[in-house]
């Protein structure tokens, strides 16, 4: 059978299905004063630091700088032995991570390189810039300081960890209520941060 027809032909057995539905099993309108705001659900998305050795502290001053200024997502700590979204790494190359935004239920990776703090790059601002990415935010090279996904572009001196309010905002609608969230699909390319 040809696609299109078959396509045809679900869709059909699907309405019919729907139409001959009991009336009990039928969605209702919701009742009067019945919370219909799906945009108030926050994501959890956990992280798993334990192989990120000596950046754990750029690691929670990066997720506090995100967690403080975005509300439809927030990050935390897995525990021991429980699965995490974001898997943080050390490494000795350039800092790279996984393209957003990532769902619950999903992988991505944050790869800390240390070639980058070699060369005078902040830490924390490295880490927060990474998560970005996880959050499915690309780079904005060449970019000011003000700007987290500049990345290395704003030069060794910036150390902003804080996104700017375009960034926050994409963030935003990219998990804008659960149902919203699913349907922004996850990149999954590596984004690697080399200077």
């Amino acid at each position: 059978m040809p696609h299109f027809t078959w396509l045809a032909a679900a869709g059909t057995a699907a309405a019919v299905t729907l139409m001959m539905a009991p009336a009990g099993h039928a969605a209702g309108a919701p009742s009067p004063g019945a919370a219909t705001d799906v945009s108030a659900a926050v994501t959890t998305l956990y992280y798993d630091s334990t192989r990120a050795g000596s950046w754990e502290a750029a690691i929670t001053a990066g997720v506090a700088s995100w967690n403080a200024n975005v509300k439809n997502v927030k990050l935390a700590k897995a525990q021991p032995g429980t699965r995490a979204e974001i898997q943080i790494v050390a490494t000795s190359g350039w800092p790279q991570a996984t393209l957003g935004p990532v769902r619950p239920g999903g992988q991505a990776r944050v790869e800390l390189g240390s070639q980058a703090v070699s060369d005078g790059h902040d830490k924390t601002r490295i880490a927060a810039h990474e998560i970005g990415h996880n959050l499915g935010l690309p780079d904005t090279k060449p970019g000011p300081c003000s700007q987290l996904m500049s990345g290395s572009s704003a030069g060794t001196s910036c150390k902003n960890p804080v996104p700017d309010a375009t960034e926050r905002s994409r963030v935003e609608s990219a998990y804008a209520g659960r149902a919203a969230a699913s349907l922004v699909p996850f990149d999954g390319r590596i984004l690697v941060d080399a200077g």
